[in-house]
């Protein structure tokens, strides 16, 4: 299929119909209630050595997450290592299974990290998952540093301000404006959409919504079903009696269920043009994890935020894991480390809360630099030279609230074996 980056600019508020002109072309409750277990836990120390905790899905409905996202990370401590390490020393990597909401592991896996004295925790994949361990890591004076959290939750409330969490993945204000200008691009004016009732799921469908609507589009049916049971008959009939010209599902691993019930209410991909998102923009053909019949999803789109896998960074994530087929937020999870690896570099000290002081500025206005060796190298010479990363997820720059402002996302469409594979990428700042 053919390969094209487009840039777009949007608002972070919204603007979506200048969007539309210029473009070319993981999770909780929505209360966002936090764990406040451990919110006494004492602040960590520096202690030398920069630890790279991994909060990431191991087990639970975004599972198929986790194995590229584990694979980035280790492949930047490698990487690191083999350019001489942090402050003198190694960097060390301890890993944990984030789960997803309905196992509730993630708090006790997170004190496991903890205990281990990690710096900077990689993860969670899910932004409600996130919601539930994001105060106990940051009142431990951890960084929270996820490269797949995509609610807008982050940047909103008590989140606002710079704090300890940290993201490489935008946040859906991009990916909802992408999407939604990709159903008008392909003609869709009565658009129906199928949601999560969570953090993650409500806010896309929101975003999605407010730009087509700003377009001039219809949003014929805006559906949200239960996190732990999946949509209804009544909610699948809704969809189906919506006669809509598209239909958009959010959703995650429950995908292999839902599709089947749209098929036999007649609005299934073959029936209705239908779209997925990052949380289910994955392989479902015969050998994957989760799979469908053949051609059951043959022309349907989906968007999934980061740059283009290289070839040359696939075979370098094979060196940590060879049997690695899914590359989502692979990027992210090795910009993450790499970029806090930076961070502490330029303070001097690998504890959380002075890394969490120089993350910004080592992704943003300074020299370029593409790799830990050559960034470290700049730093070498002059301690005080002002350093820009931009790494294989694209330019990062981190803004205040500890999200980026320029990102990609990538739009895909399924084949005939159910197999994704990029159509093109679109560049924006938001």
């Amino acid at each position: 299929m053919k390969r094209s980056t487009t840039t777009i600019r949007l608002a972070a508020v919204a603007a979506a119909s200048a969007l539309v002109l210029a473009a070319c072309g993981g999770g909780s409750d929505s209360d966002g209630g936090s764990d406040d277990s451990s919110a006494a836990a004492p602040a960590a120390k520096g202690d030398g050595t920069l630890t790279i905790g991994s909060l990431l899905p191991q087990t639970g409905s975004l599972a198929f997450l986790g194995p590229p996202e584990f694979a980035g990370v280790d492949l930047a401590i490698n990487d690191i290592n083999a350019a001489g390490g942090v402050l003198g020393k190694d960097v060390v990597g301890v890993k944990a299974d984030s789960g997803d909401t309905d196992s509730g592991i993630a708090p006790a896996e997170t004190d496991k990290l903890l205990k281990a004295k990690s710096d900077v925790i990689v993860g969670a994949a899910s932004s409600g998952v996130s919601l539930t361990v994001i105060d106990k890591i940051m009142s431990a004076g951890v960084i929270e540093y996820s490269p797949a959290n995509t609610s807008t939750s982050f940047d909103e409330g008590d989140y606002s301000k710079p704090d300890l969490y940290f993201r490489t993945a935008p946040s859906d204000i991009l990916q909802g404006a992408v999407l939604a200008n990709l159903l008008i691009e392909d003609g869709r004016q009565n658009v129906a959409i199928l949601a999560r009732q969570d953090a993650y799921g409500e806010t896309l469908a929101k975003e999605i919504s407010k730009n087509l609507e700003a377009a001039g589009s219809t949003v014929a049916a805006n559906v949200l079903y239960s996190e732990k049971t999946g949509p209804g008959d009544s909610q699948i009939t809704e969809i189906a009696d919506a006669k809509a010209d598209a239909v958009v599902l959010v959703a995650f691993e429950e995908t292999t269920t839902i599709i089947p019930k749209l098929i036999q209410a007649g609005a299934g991909p073959q029936d209705v043009p239908t779209y997925f998102v990052d949380g289910n923009t994955a392989n479902y053909g015969e050998g994957d994890a989760a799979s469908l019949p053949d051609g059951t999803l043959e022309g349907t789109k989906g968007t999934i935020p980061g740059a283009e896998a290289t070839s040359d960074f696939k075979d370098r994530l094979a060196t940590v894991n060879p049997d690695l087929k899914d590359y989502s937020y692979s990027a992210e999870s090795y910009d993450a480390v790499i970029t806090s690896a930076l961070a502490a570099i330029v303070a001097d000290s690998d504890s959380g809360e002075a890394i969490a002081k120089e993350l910004p500025g080592v992704t943003e206005g300074g020299e370029k630099c593409t790799t830990f060796e050559e960034c470290a190298a700049l730093l070498k010479d002059d301690p005080k030279t002002d350093i820009d990363y931009d790494g294989v997820s694209g330019p990062i720059e981190l803004g205040e609230t500890g999200s980026p402002t320029a990102a990609s996302i990538g739009i895909y469409e399924y084949d005939a074996k159910n197999k994704i594979s990029p159509v093109k990428y679109i560049a924006g700042n938001i």
